[in-house]
């Protein structure tokens, strides 16, 4: 077809059909997603065992008029509001929040595909804004919304919410750089400030490739000093869009950061989460590995069988975080039209080749001179360990470019193929089926990857049927059937290699202890203890160890006080004082420190410790235990059930006080001689003097006690110290009969007060955003302090 009668096409060409394609989009989609959205299964792993849990807090807090900044329910006292995955500050799932006191697995998985649906549709219109075939657009939305590790990593929800607001983002962006729009840039820099505040690296990698794309757009431009002057103004407003929703939940997580547990990653650590080579060929045979499950089948780097053959290979990675696979169509498309042919380099999508090709140096990590270099040069990225991450955003970029590679077979505008071309492209599809067979061979998992292999070559005949028949009929004129053939053929595919699986589905009834209704007989048995055991000063804590994956965050769903829970984020001091992990699935995860040394220590009778449940007999994760030291009432279905009877109530009054180094009590373990909680504070500093008054026994009990918000009346003949046991932390501020006090850091991990002799009501109130603003402010008059 010669410029001219294309361009003739064009002039006479009907409207681009939105609305179909959007109808042909949603209809796939539902067909797709319907396994979770039927309530058959559930997404599940972190989905569950963290997510859900933070949602079900979220919306609980919020129905009860309760402030969601501060959960009492994990880790002795955890602060949501600096937390990236606590989904405060996530729209789609603050929303189900708002409406629903109790969202069931359903929403929380609705929520997600809901999220790459509108994503998926954004995608679309970049399609129509080109003037690219629906068909191409059909291609492009689907492998981006059920491809790659949108597709197999989806119970990562922070990460899939990244990768959805990167493709909003790309399409406002692009309208706001090609029409100059003001409205669209400050649009873009909003849905970026939300992407940024998922606070991980699917996000940052988004910022990187947006910047670069919005850099080549305007160096590519016809006349690029008018380009960058048309731009300035909807990429201000970006920024400042961008600027209003981020930068305070952000300094908040980087100040948190200062006190946490998060390590920095250096470039060693940053391999061991690279891509391995070999699990490209998960492009074109999406489960060769056994990435689906059952695990005992997976062969792929880093498995046992793998390294068996190959020799150790020092990769940390899930057996679902290197599957490529988007559907063979959009695959084959790069390689054949894209590669072969040279259609990557044509101006109209150079850039995205471009970072689409950065992107997969980024995620093969140390297996490339080119990750060392992004790591050393580029901000933020000795923050994460897992440069495999970058497949979430590899797969939106392969997803665009195949489908403007169908956009091109449809419209006949793709570079003919001479022989020696088609001789190439067969030739490197003969080679990958031929090196996947031989991996299985040689590691003796070819019966394993024999129906892998199978269903790759179907799903090849396939492909290639309907890429002929939709190029018939979309140069015949009927591009809408073409379109029609293509989505039927992605949905089939995708269903078929991308479908339910142990990595991405798993029976709803698996996670019954996660339901706000739960009838779990461990959970019902927790809160009827805790219920007896409660009085005017106590509330007793619980913890849950070594009963299973999803089981550390339960607390949250059921408003038990846990010690510990499951986040990758927490509180640096609490972890060092009481050896909290990030998870404690297992009962080896289960870790003590020097002044925790044991449930039977100090330290948890003053945090309150009152009922343990461990999935193992308690002395299999506690071994210096003695008989009696703990109690067991029970035995459930899922744990073992124990009671320390020394466990102290969460609040007391004391009336004396001394200094102690904190610092060395945590690195020893030993307590001062003779130190009696119940009669003693300690403190990082000298302790102020108590007015003279009557002896006599004082009283202190809870009033109230919120999330944010913990009142308390004290009774005290001669004044003293109302200590609270829940963990300190500076964003903490304090009132006595409604005037400010001091917060005292207390014991070394909790909060006191000093109280003036006579009755008093103590209020402690979390104001996270006055702490970090007095936070910069003493950090300014740090950096610049007065001349002497």
């Amino acid at each position: 077809m010669s410029e001219q009668e294309r361009s003739d096409l064009a002039a006479v060409s009907p409207p681009w059909p939105v609305a179909k394609v959007f109808l042909i989009v949603c209809a796939a989609w539902l067909a797709l997603s319907w396994p979770w959205l039927s309530g058959v299964v559930t997404v599940p792993w972190d989905a569950k065992a963290h997510f859900h849990p933070q949602l079900q807090f979220l919306a609980s807090a919020l129905h009860k008029g309760l402030s969601p900044f501060w959960t009492p329910f994990v880790f002795a006292g955890s602060p949501q509001v600096a937390d990236p995955q606590s989904l405060i500050f996530s729209p789609p799932f603050a929303l189900i929040a708002l409406i629903n006191p109790a969202p069931d697995f359903r929403w929380s998985d609705g929520a997600l595909l809901g999220s790459l649906l509108v994503s998926a549709l954004c995608l679309v219109l970049v399609f129509r804004d080109r003037n690219w075939h629906p068909g191409g657009a059909v291609v492009c939305a689907l492998a981006f919304a059920f491809g790659a590790s949108a597709a197999w990593r989806i119970q990562h929800v922070g990460q899939v919410l990244s990768l959805a607001y990167f493709a909003v983002t790309l399409l406002l962006l692009s309208r706001a750089l090609e029409r100059g729009s003001w409205t669209y840039g400050f649009l873009a820099g909003i849905v970026a400030g939300f992407m940024v505040l998922g606070r991980d690296q699917v996000a940052l990698i988004g910022v990187y490739v947006l910047a670069g794309l919005v850099i080549a757009a305007i160096a590519m431009a016809k006349q690029p000093l008018r380009a960058l002057k048309g731009s300035l103004i909807p990429l201000s407003l970006g920024v400042l869009g961008a600027v209003l929703v981020a930068a305070v939940p952000i300094l908040l997580t980087a100040f948190l950061a200062q006190e946490s547990n998060r390590p920095m990653i250096d470039l060693a650590g940053a391999g061991k989460g690279s891509l391995h080579p070999a699990s490209l060929l998960t492009g074109l045979i999406a489960n060769l590995y056994g990435a689906a499950g059952p695990l005992e089948n997976f062969w792929g780097p880093p498995s046992p069988a793998w390294e068996a053959r190959f020799g150790p290979v020092d990769l940390y990675l899930a057996r679902n975080m290197s599957v490529l696979y988007l559907g063979l169509l959009p695959l084959l498309m790069i390689i054949g039209v894209g590669v072969v042919r040279g259609g990557l380099w044509r101006r109209e999508i150079i850039a995205l080749s471009v970072a689409a090709i950065l992107v997969l140096v980024y995620a093969l990590g140390r297996y490339t001179p080119g990750f060392q270099v992004m790591f050393a040069a580029l901000p933020g990225i000795d923050l994460y360990r897992r440069p495999a991450d970058a497949l979430f955003i590899l797969g939106a970029l392969f997803a665009i470019l195949g489908g403007y590679f169908i956009h091109l077979v449809l419209t006949d505008t793709a570079p003919r193929p001479r022989r020696w071309q088609i001789a190439l492209e067969a030739a490197l599809l003969g080679a990958a089926f031929g090196l996947a067979i031989w991996l299985a061979w040689t590691t003796g998992r070819l019966a394993v990857a024999a129906l892998p292999l199978i269903t790759a070559s179907l799903c090849l005949l396939l492909v290639a049927g309907a890429l002929v028949a939709a190029r018939g009929l979309a140069l015949q004129g009927a591009g809408m059937a073409a379109t029609l053939i293509l989505a039927m053929t992605m949905t089939i595919d995708l269903s078929v290699n991308n479908g339910p699986s142990e990595s991405t589905a798993l029976p709803t009834s698996r996670y019954e202890v996660l339901r706000a209704d739960s009838t779990n007989e461990t959970i019902a048995l927790l809160k009827r203890e805790t219920a007896r055991t409660a009085g005017p000063d106590r509330r007793d804590r619980i913890e849950l160890a070594g009963i299973d994956f999803h089981w550390p965050n339960a607390s949250l769903v059921h408003g038990l006080d846990n010690t510990l829970g499951y986040n990758p984020l927490r509180l640096g001091l609490y972890s060092a004082a009481t050896g909290a992990g990030d998870h404690v699935a297992l009962p080896d995860q289960r870790t003590f420190s020097a002044l925790m040394p044991s449930y039977r220590s100090l330290l948890a009778d003053m945090l309150g410790l009152r009922f343990i449940a461990t999935g193992v007999p308690v002395g299999e994760i506690d071994k210096a235990l003695k008989p009696g030291d703990l109690i067991q009432i029970a035995r459930t279905a899922d744990a073992f059930i124990y009671e320390n009877p020394r466990a102290l109530p969460r609040v007391l009054l004391v009336t004396s006080a001394q200094q102690a180094d904190f610092d060395a009590i945590l690195k020893s373990g030993q307590w001062p001689a003779g130190f009696d909680p119940r009669r003693t504070v300690l403190l990082d500093k000298a302790p102020p003097k108590l007015p003279g008054g009557p002896a006599g026994p004082g009283t202190v009990s809870i009033r109230d006690y919120g999330t944010t918000d913990v009142t308390l009346e004290a009774e005290a003949p001669a004044g003293g110290f109302v200590v609270l046991n829940d963990v300190w932390q500076p964003w903490w501020q304090v009132e006595v009969d409604g005037k400010p006090a001091e917060l005292l850091r207390a014991n070394v991990i909790f909060r006191a007060v000093q109280v003036p002799p006579g009755r008093s009501t103590i209020r402690f109130t979390f104001r996270p955003f006055e702490g970090l603003f007095q936070a910069i402010g003493e950090r300014i008059r740090k950096a610049n302090p007065p001349p002497v």
